[in-house]
């Protein structure tokens, strides 16, 4: 056993020194060590101890700390050495296909609009209207340019039906009823966690430990946890630890160090050189017209726009969704995601692969829905680049699972699965009353996970939300907390006899209690 446990640790510090030696980080440690080679204190004969006792009383020790911790979260373990790069991205290969034939059908989607509107993919501005985006790059939500003909690529039901068709070909799934032609829409077998697994890898959500985001906390009063919570967070952000920052957002933020201890778990530090990086994206928004800008646009009218929280936000979204949509860095993540970034063909020389380009650049091709995983967060950054750091590190940590098919336990189909297995187990009455309606309950709470909640719950309450997906690294509580809610409404939904009158019942969410939810589920559920 040992060995192997060895070769995997070499595996993941070859893996994480590589990938930080390519990193703006490595160039700023190396400057700093350099510097330090003529300060007093560092002597020719204890040089290296010398220089790490520098870099520890300087803080850079720290920082390195932050990065590996960054890299440890966001990269995979490393698998098998003679493991293909295919099988990093995805273990299993029915999943795989599955993904690649859903990217055949979003890449037809967006090709076929684009022959319809006869409008190319991508064209360079003219000098006016360059000059005339550049005048108005704050206040963009005040454009009106006509979108009827555009429609979003897909929309998250479309993608649903691709998951309700997902088999795995090696499973047995004859004509004999067995657990797997189980009663819900997900029939793939995955390994999901129960409740009592729940329970312990979500402990720091128990009854007996202070939580923000619970008015009546149990032994100890609400606002003595409250200020108690807010002096530790303060340290943590003095002490600048990813790692204690990660642990200590479980149990919730206070509002005020929100911001602070999010940007401090996904190690965004708003250097110069990230808010240049910030201003090249501006600038290729400015020279170049895609067609997936009118996408954003579409999106941002069809959602944010008509949503009584985030309309005011209008012109961050596009700053930010137009600036993402150029970022070639998010391609980096495509090395652990199971999709692959779609590929375009200069004019004229379709199917010549020296002339295939990545299309959009980012890899990503906006859905309905997309601008909604930015809203929350203009809540907590008002600076540009700093708002866009945070989404674009968001994003390749967690949200990109949310529509890609693949076999990860914050996957979208394990998260299906996970949902419909704890409502099967815990509220089997529930489930099959639905069911027999013709209101398969993932039909209704699809839509809320793919958003991660965001445009359903009030925004104090999301924001509660995504501290703990932070805390956890893990998007598992978006199913609980799916399962949650059609518990609580339980009642009234066991007298509904129609999908439209389901849906009536869980239409408004906005008046929702995330926290309380979440621990009657898991922890005061008999099971």
């Amino acid at each position: 056993m040992m060995p192997d446990q060895d070769t995997g640790l070499s595996l993941a510090i070859a893996q994480i020194v590589q990938r930080l030696k390519g990193s703006s980080f490595h160039s700023q440690l190396e400057r700093q060590a350099r510097i330090s080679l003529h300060k007093p204190e560092i002597k020719l004969e204890s040089l290296k101890e010398d220089i790490k006792e520098f870099l520890k009383t300087s803080g850079w020790e720290k920082k390195l700390q932050n990065a590996v911790y960054s890299e440890l979260n966001v990269f995979p373990s490393p698998c098998h050495p003679a493991a293909s790069p295919e099988h990093m991205k995805e273990p299993l290969v029915y999943m795989r296909k599955a993904q690649g034939s859903w990217e055949k059908r979003i890449l037809k989607s967006l090709n076929s609009m684009c022959t319809e509107l006869s409008i190319p993919l991508a064209q360079k501005r003219p000098i006016g209207g360059q000059k005339e985006l550049l005048n108005k790059w704050n206040e963009m939500g005040t454009d009106e340019p006509d979108l009827s003909l555009f429609r979003p690529v897909y929309a998250p039901k479309d993608f649903l039906e691709v998951l309700m068709n997902l088999r795995n070909p090696n499973y047995e799934n004859g004509d004999q009823p067995s657990f797997r032609n189980h009663l819900g829409l997900i029939q793939v077998p995955l390994k999901v966690k129960d409740i009592p697994e729940l329970r312990d890898y979500f402990s720091e959500l128990g009854l007996n430990i202070g939580q923000l985001g619970i008015d009546d906390s149990t032994q100890v009063p609400p606002e003595l946890f409250e200020n108690e919570h807010v002096r530790i967070g303060q340290t943590v952000l003095t002490e600048r630890d990813s790692a204690a920052a990660q642990q200590y957002v479980r149990q919730g933020c206070p509002t005020a160090l929100r911001a602070e201890l999010w940007a401090l778990i996904l190690n965004i530090s708003n250097q110069p050189e990230d808010i240049l990086y910030y201003e090249q994206l501006k600038s290729n928004v400015i020279h170049h017209d895609l067609l997936v800008d009118s996408l954003i646009y579409k999106d941002v009218k069809l959602t944010a726009s008509n949503d009584d929280y985030y309309f005011v936000f209008e012109d961050y979204l596009y700053q930010v969704l137009l600036c993402f949509s150029r970022d070639t860095s998010v391609l980096e993540h495509f090395s652990y995601n199971s999709a692959n970034p779609p590929k375009s063909y200069i004019r004229g020389k379709l199917g010549v692969e020296e002339y295939a380009v990545f299309y959009p650049p980012n890899g990503v091709i906006p859905f309905h829905g997309f601008s909604m995983y930015v809203a929350p967060l203009c809540f907590l950054y008002h600076e540009p680049s700093k708002l866009y750091q945070i989404f674009r590190e968001m994003y390749v940590r967690f949200f990109f699972r949310l529509h890609s098919i693949s076999s990860h336990p914050s996957g979208i189909v394990s998260l299906c699965l996970l949902f419909e297995t704890l409502l099967q187990t815990h509220l089997p009455q529930l489930f099959y009353h639905l069911r027999e309606i013709g209101a398969q309950p993932l039909r209704i709470s699809f839509k809320w996970m793919v958003r991660a909640f965001s445009g359903y719950l009030a925004t104090d309450q999301l924001l509660l939300l995504w501290d703990r997906i932070l805390g956890y690294n893990s998007l598992e509580i978006l199913a609980v907390l799916a399962a949650s809610v059609f518990a609580f409404r339980a009642v009234n939904l066991m007298e509904v006899t129609s999908l439209a009158a389901a849906e009536a019942v869980l239409a408004d969410l906005s008046t929702l209690k995330v926290m309380p939810l979440l621990q009657i589920f898991l922890f005061a559920t008999v099971t």
